[in-house]
């Protein structure tokens, strides 16, 4: 007996392409890639990433992994060439999902990276234990949000929901920012070691770290700061008023002042969150998603909201009613503010720990 295989396709085989490939095909898929230079393409079936060359119509998946600026023409195409699933993986969400209000499209952000350009950073465990964004609209699909994020959890992320502008709006935080600030601090320490010889010899440690993400490719940047240019420049605004309050405590020689704000950021440092990995502190949530759409995804967006993170989760169906049930897995801690947000929503949860 012959055993059909799930099949995907790959738009765009560049690093984040090309480990999503591998990522399929290692868990058992086959894989057709496509991609604008021809010479990549080829590199891709040389070495096995991929099965196939163009997109299988009736694919059950297919991933836009192109530059920002071309994702909402390649999600198009896909929606029109395939009958399946469509996501991408741009990091400015907004402009594609306002732009793609078919069901079956769901925009993605795998928040993972290498230092590595292109197929030779390619690498089928880059998303294991990284953050995937996912941003539903307030209409989109149930089944089609719980089928890609059984995908994407296949491949060891830990899936978040937000809305697109919320994403956008907290990614100029977390990457687009830092990455601006590491590139003025590295020109700031160039422009002095004009002057002092020694000083990028001297630069290891915290400088280092700080401005590791300088080294990235300039090309994609110039895209990411035209499509997300509002959330950037009020992030930016941001970090200059803090850095001038920090100027204002460090010239009045503000003791107290300075300790307060270094506490501060060393806690919240050290409260990031980490991904549950001990089964005894998990709680199951188990919650009957009303008859609305985007319901499902609702729940994860609000887990996001409270920081709840979600270890597992799937939608199961009950026999006697077309409606079905979303079964999470979260932080035992955290289940009490999450039954309570779920409840103030209009959700009807129930909380059992697993220990």
């Amino acid at each position: 007996m012959t055993t059909t295989l799930r099949s995907a396709n790959v738009i765009g085989l560049g690093l984040i392409g090309g480990s999503i490939a591998l990522a399929l095909k290692q868990r058992g898929w086959a894989v057709h890639g496509d991609d604008s230079r021809p010479q990549t393409l080829a590199d891709a079936l040389d070495r096995g990433v991929v099965d196939a060359s163009g997109l299988d119509p009736d694919a059950e998946i297919t991933f836009v992994a192109v530059p920002v600026l071309a994702i909402v023409e390649q999600v198009k195409r896909a929606l029109v060439e395939t009958t399946g699933m469509v996501t991408d993986v741009g990091s400015v969400k907004t402009p594609v999902c306002r732009s793609n209000a078919d069901r079956r499209f769901i925009g993605g952000h795998p928040m993972s990276g290498s230092e590595l350009d292109g197929l030779d950073g390619a690498q089928a465990d880059l998303f294991n234990g990284g953050v995937w964004v996912l941003t539903p609209l307030e209409d989109s699909d149930d089944r089609t949000f719980a089928q890609l994020n059984g995908i994407i959890a296949g491949f060891g992320a830990d899936v978040v929901a937000l809305t697109p502008e919320r994403h956008d709006q907290l990614v100029a935080v977390v990457s687009h920012v830092p990455h601006l600030t590491a590139a003025t601090l590295m020109s700031m320490a160039n422009d002095r070691a004009e002057e002092h010889a020694a000083l990028l010899r001297l630069a290891a440690g915290g400088f280092r770290d700080m401005t590791r993400v300088a080294s990235g490719q300039p090309g994609i940047w110039i895209d990411i700061c035209s499509e997300n240019r509002a959330a950037i420049t009020g992030a930016l605004d941001d970090l200059i008023a803090g850095l001038s309050d920090m100027r204002d405590v460090i010239s009045t020689d503000d003791h107290d002042g300075l300790h307060a704000r270094l506490q501060s950021a060393r806690e919240a440092r050290s409260n990031l969150p980490t991904r549950v990995v001990h089964p005894e502190d998990l709680a199951e949530v188990r919650i009957p998603i009303p008859d609305r759409p985007g319901a499902a995804a609702e729940v994860f967006t609000l887990a996001a909201e409270l920081s709840v993170n979600i270890a597992n989760f799937e939608v199961v169906h009950v026999a006697e009613s077309n409606r079905g049930v979303a079964v999470m897995l979260i932080d035992q801690s955290k289940a009490e503010i999450f039954r309570g947000g779920l409840i103030a929503r209009g959700f009807r949860p129930a909380v059992q720990a697993l220990s």
